[in-house]
């Protein structure tokens, strides 16, 4: 950045030039990862009934609901679970993914 400004770069140029390629990265990165957390999050707070009303769709809504029938009938808990589960493990993967293909420091 300081050889930037002493050849005379505006300060847009340097954040554009120099700032930005070297965050944008571990910003794509970590927003994967919060896209995962967000997804837990939205399923734990419509398990506890603080989430949609009930004729809205929701994971946690259905995982809350079959509580009642895991006994009789273990599916309707079982592959929303799953659901969750899959879809939270390969957002998170996709980010180690991408952590490894845009980290520079990784590259042999």
């Amino acid at each position: 950045m300081d050889a930037a400004r002493c050849m005379g770069c505006t300060g847009f140029r340097i954040a554009v030039r120099h700032i930005l390629p070297n965050v944008f990265a571990p910003a794509l990165v970590l927003s994967t990862l919060y896209v995962g957390q967000a997804i837990l999050n939205a399923a734990a707070l419509s398990f506890l009934g603080l989430g949609a009303v009930p004729p809205e769709p929701e994971w946690g809504l259905i995982l809350s609901q079959g509580r009642s029938y895991l006994r009789d009938a273990w599916w309707i808990s079982t592959f929303p679970g799953l659901a969750i589960m899959v879809s939270v493990l390969s957002i998170n993967l996709l980010g180690d993914g991408l952590r490894d293909a845009l980290d520079p420091r990784l590259k042999v």
